[in-house]
């Protein structure tokens, strides 16, 4: 494979545990800026900036992030809700004082709050690039800070969350682990104290708006305002709490504590819990109550001083206007040569997730800790006895991966860290119930498109969670399978032409499971930018899946394949119904009707009429499965009509034998196929053979020939990739105002664009755009015809733009010539585990 290296990965071998940062880890100077980040195409889309860093916390328990500055600014602790804020409060401190030195404390963030709080701090000194002060690197769920050059003991700080392939249960979570090792290359002794600070922010994460007026952007999709109650402290009230060896603070709220009988707890009402360990070499001190919106003395003064705290408990709840916070400290001293490891876990119980007024579900974590908001400390304490089996079962996982030889530390990086979006995406994760009995599971098509699980989106991006944790993606299917049946008559205007539109008819496929201001799972088709009801890939899209993940996870869930049968039909059904001239394959409208919403296809198209041919040959074969079932195979209370079986897969072989016969002869025009048969457009579309894709993954016949396949492919990687970017630095694109440097690296494949490289239309959106996840989309397709190293080539442009222009953990759907993106946070990037897919022949990662 292609040995390209797009991002600096060497994490600085400060600390003895620096040795153990896997090389391919992503790094970065600890608070170093970019010179040139990619920054939002609208001014409407979500921009937060560079500083983003791996988030911690479980799949839908609630998340947070802490950035290469070393601050924590990333709140995903509401479901489904973004808030992205520097909350300085929040933060680690280190206090040094050598044997006969003077004494130095930092907290350890290389930027304060911008509100004028926390003045009397001392914050960390940001990298430069002339001298690095130390280096963050990440594998996700892994990431690691290492301090160089401003103190004399050696500090690394490891932070985890225990997201563990193939666990259904502590991948729940809501805990973070950091343990923090020192050691002392001096001929001295040094005394260190680590400090964790937290404010109390119980009750912050919920809408004050309890039914937000939906509104439509600017771009045409439709939002609603989000007003968490951030700042809002009243009643809120921290403990010190001695448990054997373990000690720490737990910071609550008064209402939390009032039994809330049959009613689920209020969302944001609950506990943090701050734990660390006793013991005879250490001292812990702790301080219950001081004011994270003032300077910050009454909690610097003394450790700055000696390392200390007051040992002060005050369980005062927090006035109207009053905000408080918490905070422990480990101090200790290292002799020289010595090394010392001190963990502290912070764990949150927020068990409540309410959608819509009156739509509450309890989280997944809450079938092991209860449901009354008071299982933080529980959670902790479970945490620290098991934290050294966590990581080494982290290690488990990912060392097929790891220690792959003949892969690109670039690539084994992209893979790993790409999975942030099940924790950072708004996933929800349900308690388990008798239908569905390890919860229901979504993750958001993007934090701009707030919609759950966009059937088209995740095509491509859900490889990673079928791979890792198979159950949660036959949940979702299962959830598309049920919705599809259903109408909603909800009128509304479609963003795109502002047309009328019923929400949802039935057997149409709905393009999402919902909003987190509606009731995800139940009120699907949330997304209003286009009438959904008419897309011609949807239906396709749900039915590949199906087969996928029934093939893909071992081809023995037949129950998975039953539940799904009846929705299978409808949606072919309710497709065919767009075949207006009876060829047997549905046209396009000539209005943006599938994933790529912006840009209109005519008649039959290369994209769709692909991705039908392949769902017919799924669905035949589902069928067939079906055919061999015994009776007392099928599930207790369901039967299935052997004629009215052999009667739908007669329908399906007869519209696939028709669209066999159109496909290829409308469409092929001698070199690659046509975007369509009626727009007349010459543009070489990068992912025209989709379809193709899917039948060579499922091992079903081929859409078309593979010798007009190679063809295909190999006019788009000339077209779309080699010419495009040859364009993108060129005069052409300079007097369109395109500034590229000639040196640039490639940014990747476009999705559509003449033979010559050239726009088509030089104003248009989706055509121009780099598709990140359609790019690891193609480079798993490429790999499958044996086109690896131009697969890896395009991999490494993808990777290296994502990880070097300051996109890293809130990766894009689209990137430009322009250098701006589009669609932060996006799921479909996800698809570089299809990469991984191709290249192992789907070969699970699991902890035995």
């Amino acid at each position: 494979m292609v040995q390209a290296n797009p991002v600096n990965n060497s994490p600085t071998a400060a600390a003895p545990t620096a040795a153990a940062i896997p090389s391919c880890a992503w790094s970065r100077p600890i608070g170093l800026g970019w010179d040139r980040p990619y920054t939002v195409r609208y001014a409407s889309n979500l921009d937060d900036g560079p500083w983003h860093g791996a988030p911690l916390g479980g799949f839908g328990a609630g998340c947070l992030g802490r950035s290469p500055r070393g601050d924590f600014n990333f709140w995903h602790i509401d479901g489904g809700e973004h808030i992205f804020e520097n909350l300085g409060g929040c933060q680690f401190a280190v206090f040094e004082q050598p044997a006969d030195g003077p004494a130095q404390a930092y907290a350890l963030a290389t930027e304060g709050p911008r509100d004028g709080s926390l003045d009397a701090w001392q914050w960390y000194p940001a990298s430069t690039p002339e001298r690095s002060t130390g280096t963050y690197s990440a594998l996700y769920p892994r990431s690691w800070f290492t301090y160089e050059n401003v103190l004399q003991s050696q500090l690394t700080c490891e932070q985890f969350s225990p997201i563990l392939a193939g666990n259904y249960q502590e991948t729940s979570y809501p805990v973070a682990v950091f343990e923090w090792t020192a050691h002392n290359p001096t001929d001295r002794p040094i005394t260190v104290s680590i400090l964790l600070s937290w404010e109390n922010t119980v009750g912050w994460f919920t809408n004050r708006l309890k039914n937000p007026e939906i509104t439509v952007r600017d771009d045409g999709s439709p939002e609603y305002e989000y007003q968490p109650r951030w700042g809002d402290s009243e009643g809120n009230f921290n403990r010190w709490i001695e448990d054997f060896s373990r000690v720490g603070c737990t910071l609550l709220n008064l209402e939390g504590l009032i039994d809330p009988g049959d009613r689920p707890l209020a969302e944001g009402m609950g506990q943090w819990a701050l734990m660390t360990v006793q013991n005879p070499a250490v001292e812990v001190f702790h301080h219950t109550r001081w004011n994270p919106a003032g300077d910050g003395s009454d909690l610097w003064r003394d450790f700055a001083r000696s390392g200390d705290l007051s040992d002060e408990n005050d369980d005062r709840p927090a006035k109207a206007g009053e905000r408080i916070g918490a905070a422990i400290a480990v101090r200790f001293t290292i002799r020289p040569g010595k090394t010392r490891k001190i963990p502290f876990m912070l764990a949150w119980d927020f068990p409540t997730t309410e959608f819509k007024p009156g739509v509450n579900y309890y989280r997944r974590y809450t079938d092991f800790f209860g449901r009354n908001g008071q299982g933080a400390w529980s959670i902790a304490r479970t945490a620290l006895k098991h934290y050294d089996a966590w990581r080494e079962g982290i290690v488990t996982w990912q060392k097929p991966v790891v220690d792959r030889p003949d892969w690109p530390d670039w690539f084994k990086m992209g893979l790993l860290n790409e999975l942030y979006d099940l924790t950072a995406g708004g996933s929800l994760w349900s308690a388990a119930d008798e239908r569905d009995p390890k919860g229901q599971f979504a993750v958001l098509e993007c934090l701009d498109y707030r919609w759950y699980e966009s059937l088209d989106v995740r095509l491509y991006g859900s490889f990673g969670l079928l791979l890792l944790w198979p159950e949660l993606e036959k949940s979702v299917i299962r959830a598309f399978a049920r919705a599809i049946p259903l109408a909603d008559p909800t009128p509304r205007i479609i963003g795109y032409n502002r047309a009328a539109a019923v929400r949802k008819i039935a057997d149409a496929t709905p393009h999402d499971l919902g909003a987190p201001n509606e009731h995800p799972w139940e009120a699907t088709n949330y997304t209003s930018y286009q009438d959904c009801n008419l897309w011609k890939d949807l239906p396709s899209d749900f039915v590949l899946q199906v087969y996928r993940d029934y093939l893909l996870t071992g081809a023995t869930d037949r129950e998975f394949l039953v539940d799904c049968w009846e929705a299978v039909g409808r949606s072919l059904a309710y497709l065919k119904t767009f075949d207006e001239d009876g060829d047997g394959i549905p046209e396009n409208s000539g209005a943006p009707d599938q994933t790529f919403d912006d840009w209109r296809l005519v008649g039959v198209s290369a994209y769709c009429g692909g991705l039908w041919i392949a769902a017919l040959e799924a669905a035949i074969a589902i069928g067939r499965i079906l055919q061999d079932m015994a009776p007392n195979d099928w599930p207790e209370g369901v039967a299935v009509d052997p004629v009215r079986l052999q009667t739908q897969l007669d329908t399906y072989q007869s519209w696939l034998t028709q669209s066999r016969a159109v496909y290829h002869d409308a469409l092929w025009n001698g070199r690659s196929y046509r975007l369509d048969t009626g727009s007349g457009s010459d543009v070489v579309m990068a992912d025209q053979l989709c379809g193709q894709f899917y039948t060579r993954l499922l091992g079903l016949p081929d859409v078309v020939e593979p010798a007009a396949a190679r063809s295909a492919i190999e006019t788009v990687y000339e077209a779309c990739f080699v010419r495009f970017n040859e364009f993108c630095k060129g005069d052409r694109a300079r007097e369109l105002g395109w500034e590229i440097p000639a040196d640039a690296p490639s940014l990747g494949v476009a999705n559509g664009v003449l033979p010559d490289g050239a726009p088509e239309n030089p104003k248009a959106t989706h055509p121009l755009e780099v598709w990140t996840g359609i790019n690891f989309g193609l480079a798993a397709f490429w790999l499958q015809m044996g086109y690896e190293q131009q697969a890896m080539e395009i991999t490494a442009a993808v990777v290296g733009q994502i990880y070097s222009g300051g996109l890293q953990f809130r990766t894009p759907e689209a990137i430009t010539a322009q250098n701006t993106f589009r669609a932060s946070t996006y799921l479909r990037p996800m698809a570089i585990w299809a990469i991984y897919g191709v290249i192992t022949q789907f070969a699970p990662l699991t902890v035995r």
